[in-house]
């Protein structure tokens, strides 16, 4: 099975590893070597900025 093409930003693959305190596994071993629970986390963290973000916008059009 082929993988998809990722939709985050490496930029903001690495923000949000340095955010949640998991970037030295990512230096040392890759995405790969990050645990199932930490891709969930970053995941999820990435959903919280985009619901902000839109939200903000929907204030400031207001």
């Amino acid at each position: 099975m082929a993988r998809r093409k990722g939709v985050m930003s490496e930029a903001l693959k690495v923000e949000l590893a340095k955010e949640l305190g998991f970037y030295d596994v990512v230096q040392k071993e890759g995405w790969g070597g990050i645990k199932t629970r930490d891709a969930g986390n970053m995941v999820r963290r990435a959903i919280e900025i985009a619901e902000e973000q839109m939200a903000n916008r929907m204030n400031s059009s207001k």
